[in-house]
């Protein structure tokens, strides 16, 4: 019982299956009563000891977790993940995480649209239900799940006036069209970079493509719109799915929208800060006040291992959630 299933209801009538996990230190500490509990889905959440553990400590923190295409919450490295995340403080750090809907046990069929509101939806759950405040929460994503916690981060600010804690963004990209000129399934059958050469083949693929996921464009909306940010950009060069200077791209789009005149590529790469950080790869920094002298923050970490789906597992997000939730 340090992973509590439970199902939440979207607005537009489908049933999604979400996972709370607890902190180890939380569950160490409460285990003879959790183990008490029926095992499984959970029939009321807000009747659980889990539940009541998040709800009710004002110094719980909490990552919202939105994976990548394909499979489940319980799938691969991504049991890995949640491990790594809630080690960013033994007692306080919770996790929840969420199949989009048409994903393992969740009902409908997936689109851009559903699965923004899926987010939306575990999000309002987190803000209303378990009522934790958005200062403590942080909404991070990898793959895919950059594309969802992107929009989701969009229409709270610009919508509801709300900012998180942080977002990051593990092995983003910056749009679908885009990346299907560079992408290759395994790394080994290319999608539409064998026509490179014919532009117009190119374009008419590439208008062809139903969920777009304009991720950069959402990014840099979101960025302008906050009243303030901390984003965090992280991505390992060997990954072999995602090329990792869509992080650049979504650095560049996402300094950009600091600046009300508008920066060049040129530009923003002569005013960011630069770290060469060894066999850890390097760290650029973005800084801008805002006129009420808040603080958009903007980091990129370009890691050199990792590849697309241990990456998530890695010190450097547990740290970064750290930093956000803790400093």
């Amino acid at each position: 019982n340090q992973v509590q299933p439970f199902n939440i209801s979207t607005p537009d009538g489908e049933v999604l299956y979400a996972w709370h996990i607890l902190p180890v230190g939380l569950y160490a500490k409460n285990e003879d009563a959790l183990v008490l509990e029926l095992p499984g889905l959970a029939n009321d959440m807000t009747q659980t000891l889990a539940f009541k553990l998040l709800a009710q400590d004002p110094e719980s923190r909490l990552v919202i977790n939105f994976h990548g295409n394909a499979g489940t919450v319980a799938q691969g490295w991504r049991t890995d993940t949640y491990r790594a995340l809630a080690s960013s403080s033994a007692e306080k750090t919770h996790v929840l995480t969420v199949d989009y809907r048409g994903f393992g046990y969740s009902t409908g069929r997936p689109t851009e649209e559903g699965l923004i509101t899926d987010g939306i939806t575990l999000v309002n759950w987190a803000l209303n239900v378990a009522r934790i405040p958005p200062e403590r929460i942080v909404v991070l994503g990898q793959s895919l799940g950059t594309a969802v916690t992107t929009a989701v981060a969009e229409h709270f600010a610009l919508n509801l006036g709300i900012d998180f804690a942080g977002v990051i963004l593990v092995a983003g990209f910056s749009d679908i069209p885009t990346l299907m000129l560079t992408y290759s399934v395994g790394n080994f059958i290319p999608i539409l970079s064998p026509l490179r050469s014919y532009p117009r083949l190119q374009q008419y693929f590439g208008s062809r493509i139903k969920d777009t996921w304009h991720t950069a464009e959402r990014l840099a909306n979101w960025v302008r719109n906050s009243k303030q940010c901390d984003l965090v950009l992280i991505h390992a060069k060997n990954d072999f799915d995602i090329p990792w200077k869509h992080s650049d791209m979504l650095f560049q789009a996402a300094a950009n929208a600091t600046s009300q005149e508008g920066m060049s590529a040129q530009q923003i790469h002569s005013v960011k800060k630069h770290y060469e950080l060894g066999t850890a790869g390097y760290r650029n920094d973005w800084k801008a006040a805002t006129v009420d002298d808040r603080t958009k923050k903007i980091t990129q970490h370009i890691l050199n291992h990792g590849g697309h789906n241990r990456v998530v597992t890695y010190a450097p997000i547990a740290k970064a959630v750290y930093k956000l939730l803790y400093e």
